[in-house]
């Protein structure tokens, strides 16, 4: 009986084409379709019974145990046939929420997402640091693992990811993957980081660069000649580079400001807006380790790393504001949802009272 209800509440989820499905009590079950919560108010409440028989019939006992310790847990759930999902637990007013993410079992291409065409070049570099960041939900999952099957149907490398939960599945077509997932199959993103240098990688894919220890390893790797494709919270490129420095104590900054300046190759920072008319659409902040770039990290001049990308739009850079501009221009976008997801609106506005360049 729980089996069937919550297929059937998975697959609404699906059907109405929503990225989460959210069970909480005393709410009816919630999905967020193109960026809005649309509480499904033809179901009944969520009561403190359904949710605990829901997490009993999608957890094992370890998982469970687990839960009991931590108050915590992420993990895969998959239904043959429909789709996978990320799912994450909490307590909430001592009741457990429980919230589905959708991960189809089809990855998409670049080209299917709409993703800047730079990502195929980025992806085939022999070695180097790329962050794909953004805010929470903003798509950094599903542009690395676009990313990661660009280079699956074009190079033979040795792939080695580490997340939390694995999302997408990655069958070997030129490269060799291995999917590592934290908690079932590695301890920590560090631990698991460490152990994946020994086992003749050429690209790393990190789920989280989180703490010290995984930011330090991830880039020791990148210096010793591997790729490593990583993720962070972070909303622009300058807040990215400063993100990672800050992290260290301050006598060691200086050193991994050099370090970071020549392993570096590109950030892509990214968020997710409602197009009109329906659906969402990304927008991408694009930062290219040109001279120039690396010099101004080096000489802790990232307050200007915005007028750089401004001035190279011809080599692929751009800033989330032109980005943002270009999709407002394009009448895909509203303005109120571009100032919205701007970093500096009024930076946004002066951009829009410029006469358009075509580059």
């Amino acid at each position: 009986m729980i089996e069937e209800q919550v297929t059937k509440l998975l697959k609404l989820t699906v059907d109405k084409k929503a990225s989460d499905l959210h069970l909480r009590v005393p709410s009816p079950p919630v999905l967020r379709i193109d960026g809005a919560l649309v509480p499904q108010e033809d179901l009944p409440p969520v009561t403190v019974e359904d949710v605990e028989k829901v997490f009993e019939h999608i957890t094992t006992p370890e998982q469970r145990n687990t839960f009991l310790n931590e108050l915590e847990l992420d993990f895969a759930y998959s239904i043959a046939g429909l789709a996978r999902f990320r799912v994450s637990v909490m307590k909430q007013r001592n009741t457990i929420s429980i919230a589905f993410r959708v991960v189809p079992f089809r990855v998409l291409t670049i080209d299917e997402l709409g993703l800047p065409q730079i990502c195929k070049e980025l992806i085939l570099k022999p070695r180097g640091l790329i962050l794909v960041t953004g805010p929470t939900g903003s798509g950094k999952s599903t542009t690395m693992a676009a990313m990661v099957n660009h280079l699956n149907e074009n190079e033979s490398r040795n792939v080695i990811t580490i997340e939390d939960p694995i999302e997408y599945l990655h069958g070997n077509k030129k490269c060799l993957i291995a999917q590592r997932d934290l908690g079932d199959d590695t301890r920590s993103f560090h631990i698991a980081l460490v152990h994946a240098l020994r086992h003749d990688p050429d690209v790393i894919v990190v789920g989280e660069m989180r703490d010290l220890e995984t930011i330090t390893t991830a880039i020791r790797a990148a210096e010793t000649g591997h790729l490593v494709l990583g993720t962070l919270h972070t909303t622009d490129a300058p807040q990215t580079v400063d993100r990672i420095i800050d992290i260290f104590p301050h006598g060691q900054q200086q050193q991994i400001r050099l370090q970071l300046s020549q392993v570096m190759e590109a950030i892509l920072s990214q968020t997710l807006l409602p197009r009109i008319g329906g659906g969402r659409i990304g927008a991408f902040e694009i930062m290219l380790a040109t001279p120039a770039v690396r010099n101004l990290i080096r000489e802790q001049k990232t307050f200007e790393l915005h007028s750089i990308m401004q001035l190279n739009s011809k080599d692929g850079m751009q800033t989330l504001d032109s980005a943002l501009a270009s999709l407002l221009r394009a009448g895909i976008i509203t303005k109120e949802e571009a100032l919205m997801k701007s970093s500096s609106p009024e930076r946004l506005n002066k951009l829009l009272q410029l006469p358009h360049r075509s580059s």
